[in-house]
């Protein structure tokens, strides 16, 4: 079974809730739920992280209005639940 993934803060071994995705042209950060996938050049954070996010200045933040909710486990995480 996969591990779930963890924050990409360095030292924070909480669980992913929400992707940071920095959006360069436009100088703006963007805070959203969990991507389905880990993509190269953006950042997976914990809620604290998520919430508490400030940007450069002169860049805005774009965050998501809401709960972050932890994902829903995959089908692969059920088979190997029930497989075990």
């Amino acid at each position: 079974m996969r591990s779930p993934r963890r924050c990409s803060r360095n030292g924070c071994p909480r669980q992913a809730v929400a992707t940071l995705t920095y959006v360069y042209n436009e100088s703006t950060a963007v805070v959203g739920p969990l991507a389905a996938f880990a993509e190269p050049h953006t950042y997976d954070l914990c809620e604290p992280h998520a919430r508490s996010l400030t940007a450069p200045r002169g860049w805005e933040v774009v965050r998501h209005e809401g709960e972050f909710e932890p994902p829903p486990p995959t089908t692969d995480d059920l088979v190997a639940l029930a497989e075990a």
